[in-house]
């Protein structure tokens, strides 16, 4: 009657749910807050993305917010287009853990 929460388990699948993380001036605002963000893939689930971060990373996650962003319009020439569209998470981490090594290696 539940649902079942199957997460994928292989470490390589789980590398190519994250995108990138994104560095935009309210990104860096939530890093005080120990908040990251990354773009992933639109079919990632919430504990997908905690499994990824923390097997990448080796910190610990506390929670997960989603979003879907609007496609954007691209323009080449004369053909109208669209940009691939990604999955934006917020990956909170426990306190103590920290991801500006990885990140921000020049810091």
């Amino acid at each position: 009657m539940g649902r079942s929460l199957v997460v994928k388990t292989n470490e390589r699948d789980l590398a190519d749910l994250i995108v990138r993380p994104i560095v935009t001036e309210k990104a860096t605002t939530l890093l005080e807050q120990n908040k990251y963000v990354f773009d992933v893939t639109p079919k990632a689930t919430k504990l997908e993305i905690k499994a990824a971060i923390e097997s990448l990373f080796d910190v610990s996650v506390t929670k997960v917010n989603t979003m879907n962003l609007p496609r954007q319009k691209k323009r080449v020439g004369k053909f109208n287009g669209y940009k691939t569209q990604y999955k934006r998470a917020i990956v909170t981490l426990k306190v103590g853990d920290s991801l500006n090594e990885a990140l921000f290696p020049e810091l």
